[in-house]
């Protein structure tokens, strides 16, 4: 049984989401940047979706463009 106090097991826990969060905010970011040196490489989302064959070719649009309006938030801040 944990014999840690609640308290410091709930900010324990908080600050591990807090670090989850932001893996996964880095990763999201990088996997936009993968989908598109794949455009780049393959010529269209739909052939990047169609060689990963597990995804629409909406996925990888969307996926690239919402990355697209978060670095612009970033650089308007």
């Amino acid at each position: 049984m944990d014999t840690t106090p609640w308290r410091e097991r709930v900010r324990a826990e908080e600050e591990l989401l807090e670090q989850l969060s932001l893996q996964t905010v880095h990763a999201a970011r990088r996997r936009a940047q993968a989908l598109q040196d794949g455009v780049a490489e393959l010529g269209s989302a739909a052939a990047v979706a169609a060689d990963l064959g597990d995804r629409s070719h909406q996925a990888v649009t969307k996926a690239i463009r919402k990355n697209r309006a978060a670095e612009a938030d970033r650089t308007t801040e």
